[in-house]
């Protein structure tokens, strides 16, 4: 299949954002960080039939809107809501099912290092199960451990990462190493248009 070029791609893209600006009488201005392609590829599976979803880049999107105020120009209040990853979920069912079904389809994510935190993270007093030659990195991380029965075990609750703050290389590790998922993405109702 040849690709179209970009001026024809572009044409096509501006009259089907409009086409279901018209189509659809509500819709949802989603934010997009940290979904992978495969979890969008789920949540499309899952809307569809009752939802349509739409992505763009974000100067695209806000020309289509501008070209078409003169007919819709409730669409305005949407342009300041256009910036970092985001898109459209169009609907003609009831809001409230749509965001609960974009809710379900939040997946656990394991730590990486260099991200912003979206929550605290704690780790209560618990046995590890790792033997004590990893040590090394409960103390870099000032933790307090004891070995019991030839395994670490955290003494007390740990405050490791604070929300907005940058995961670090040794707190990500760690994490990783305990098995635990401390984040959750998915789709992230920014604004709605009805």
């Amino acid at each position: 299949m040849v690709r179209e070029d970009r001026t024809t791609w572009k044409a096509n893209y501006f009259l089907k954002l409009i086409e279901l600006f018209d189509e659809y009488p509500k819709c949802f201005l989603v934010g997009v960080d940290n979904v992978g392609s495969k979890q969008m590829q789920e949540i499309r599976q899952a809307m569809r039939g009752h939802a349509v979803i739409l992505m763009g880049k974000n100067t695209m999107i806000r020309k289509a809107i501008r070209g078409h105020l003169s007919k819709n120009p409730a669409l305005e209040k949407l342009l300041p809501y256009i910036v970092r990853n985001v898109g459209f979920v169009f609907t003609k069912e009831d809001l409230g099912e749509i965001r609960a079904k974009l809710l379900e389809n939040k997946r656990g994510a394991p730590a990486k290092a260099g991200a912003i935190a979206p929550c605290d993270v704690k780790l209560p007093p618990q046995n590890t199960g790792m033997g004590p030659e990893k040590t090394s990195f409960f103390q870099a991380l000032q933790i307090p451990t004891k070995i019991a029965r030839g395994t670490i075990e955290i003494l007390s609750e740990v405050h490791l990462i604070k929300k907005g703050e940058k995961v670090g290389a040794s707190e990500a590790a760690l994490l990783n190493m305990l098995g635990v998922t401390p984040f959750s993405y998915g789709l992230v109702v920014v604004q709605v248009y009805d």
